[in-house]
């Protein structure tokens, strides 16, 4: 434990650390963050809601996208930024593409200054795999156990430059004061006490929203945080509606159910077949086949099981090997055990069952791509909990990169604003009485449900009428739903004491996630049309008029949600005329 106490006199039952920049979250973004702010000379504090190392980036497995030009020489930034801009249907934010375009090459050679051990070519450069939607190879891998090597080596640069560390503890709510940042108020996961940080910029990288889903690939801290943190504090939201499910994840046993199976996989050459040993993909994307993008190969398996080809748990069936069990243990090490130890299937010598799992949640907070800053002075965001940099769907290797290139850029730009901001930071006793009265009101209650049992109906709506493919009668159900949801959810009952108390810190989760639910629903029903990751059913085909604008959510006045069209920015011309360009038409 870091940081220092202040004592103040009406406060002095809270433990209070300060700090000039409090990150919150310790996944790829958050560590990156933390390291450029403290790089930047100014008191960096780290919270994570686990412990430093559990973060969920270590479940990214496939690779970093960056256009290095090791493998395919002719990779560069423009095709790039190309591809994530036609993968995310063009409702990217171009700015924010183009920074990680350019940008991505640097940060992943800074990590390998920083002691990543990468895979190699025959010359000693960093080895790069094909992946979906990406026009060359272009991602820089450790095996499939990338995400963990990212952490890794974050982790240890971070710890070396002393950042103070704040583990298992939960951020509730931020603090403000003249409607500028001041701190955050949150609890610790062990002991249930109670602490507020003193900061004058705050960084949100918490991640995603699976948790709200049945089968998700996601870790159990993916609830929606700082995405409500967010909300709460007046920031804006923008394009919920886009939920990726990541075609392939495990299916059975029962047990694993969610679980993600890399597209390194398919990368590496792995085909996918129904139940009579097609090989499906040819009719859905017959060029780039198993390697189309992520919301085609989800939508198609699910479609091969809906006309009755799926494989016996109604998924797909997944094979590489036909690539020879020496090159699969060295190339896929990870899904050759998870495979072998939870599902006792040899991958070297038969096919993985798989299916659509929820992966990744495109929108997030609303952000400024150059400095990382939301609406609210003094707060930033980087990472999943962040939107705009994918637009409708994200390209698979996408996220690592983006985490360090804005991960970087929400360090170097909060320092800068916490430098400039020498007031002194007075905590408001009544905004703290507040905070504490609003989660310790699940104690207190008379006659509340369970709250596993509300957070099981709220999984089971999701995925059933907000999930793969969506139609208007269930989003208008769902959106009903969610009302009764979010009554329930503010009235479980939670029994015993603060400490050690698992269903106090889901009671705590359902309250984010009911309403971030309600954000993707009432999205998904102003988008009247397909595009990326949102498939409407009664609204098959893109709308080039709906490709002019976001989704954006704000809370209003009287607390409700409400959601709303913000035009997109307008492209440069040399941007414009880089998607123009037949070459590159012809090649992405």
């Amino acid at each position: 434990m870091g940081g220092y106490k202040v004592n103040m006199s009406t406060l002095d039952r809270f433990e209070i650390h300060e700090h000039d920049v409090l990150v919150i979250g310790a996944g790829g973004a958050g560590l990156r963050a933390a390291i450029e702010a403290s790089a930047n000379g100014v008191s960096v504090g780290l919270v994570c809601k686990s412990l430093l190392g559990k973060a969920h980036t270590v479940m990214a497995e496939g690779g970093i996208a960056a256009a290095v030009g090791n493998v395919d020489k002719q990779d560069n930034w423009q095709t790039h930024f190309k591809d994530t801009m036609k993968g995310g249907k063009f409702l990217n934010n171009y700015r924010m593409a183009q920074l990680h375009a350019q940008e991505a090459p640097e940060r992943v050679l800074e990590l390998e200054r920083w002691g990543a051990l990468f895979d190699r070519t025959s010359e000693g450069t960093i080895l790069q795999r094909p992946f979906g939607g990406h026009s060359y190879k272009r991602l820089c891998h450790v095996g499939d156990r990338t995400g963990l090597e990212m952490i890794r080596t974050l982790q240890d640069k971070g710890v070396h430059m002393g950042i103070n560390v704040y583990m298992e503890c939960t951020i509730t709510r931020l603090l403000k004061e003249d409607g500028k940042i001041s701190g955050a108020f949150g609890y610790w996961r062990e002991t249930g006490r109670f602490v507020i940080f003193k900061a004058k910029a705050i960084i949100l990288a918490t991640g995603g929203v699976g948790k709200a889903y049945k089968v998700t690939s996601n870790s159990w801290e993916y609830t929606a945080d700082g995405q409500l943190l967010a909300y709460d504090a007046g920031a804006e939201l923008i394009d919920t509606e886009f939920i990726q499910f990541h075609p392939t994840g495990m299916i059975w046993p029962p047990g694993v159910i969610g679980i993600l199976v890399t597209e390194a996989v398919r990368g590496e050459g792995g085909i996918l077949r129904n139940k009579d040993g097609y090989r499906f993909m040819e009719k859905y994307d017959p060029e780039r086949m198993e390697l189309s993008t992520r919301d085609v190969v989800a939508r198609s398996i699910y479609i091969e099981n809906k006309e009755g080809r799926g494989s016996p748990h109604g998924g797909a069936f997944l094979d590489i090997s036909h690539k020879g069990a020496e090159y699969i243990k060295k190339k896929l090490p990870s899904m050759y055990h998870q495979f072998k130890e939870l599902a006792d299937v040899d991958i070297t010598t038969g096919p993985m069952e798989v299916g659509p799992t929820c992966h990744y949640s495109m929108g997030g907070v609303k952000v400024d791509a150059d400095s990382t800053a939301t609406s609210i002075p003094g707060l930033y965001a980087a990472g999943e909990v962040a939107g705009g940099m994918h637009g409708a769907n994200r390209l698979g290797g996408n996220s690592l990169s983006d985490l360090l290139v804005f991960g970087r850029r929400a360090g170097l730009y909060a320092a800068e604003y916490a430098k400039k901001n020498k007031a002194t930071l007075n905590i408001n006793e009544d905004e703290i009485a507040n905070a504490e009265k609003s989660i310790v009101v699940f104690f207190e209650q008379d006659g509340g449900e369970n709250p596993y049992t509300v957070h099981r109906d709220l999984q089971e709506l999701m995925q059933n009428k907000v999930g793969i493919f969506r139609v208007e009668d269930d989003l208008k159900f769902a959106i009903n739903e969610l009302k009764s949801l979010k009554e329930r959810a503010a009235k479980v009952k939670i029994e015993g004491s603060r400490m050690y108390n698992p269903g106090w810190h889901m009671a705590y989760d359902l309250q984010s996630m009911v309403i971030y639910s309600e954000a993707i629903a009432k999205c998904a029903l102003q988008r009247k049309e397909s595009r990326g990751a949102h498939s409407r059913l009664d609204y098959p085909n893109t709308d080039p008029e709906h490709g002019k604008w976001n989704s954006l959510v704000k809370k209003a006045n009287d607390g409700s949600l409400i959601v709303e069209k913000s035009p997109l920015p307008e492209m440069p011309g040399e941007l414009k005329q880089l998607l123009e360009d037949k070459k590159v038409a012809a090649k992405i």
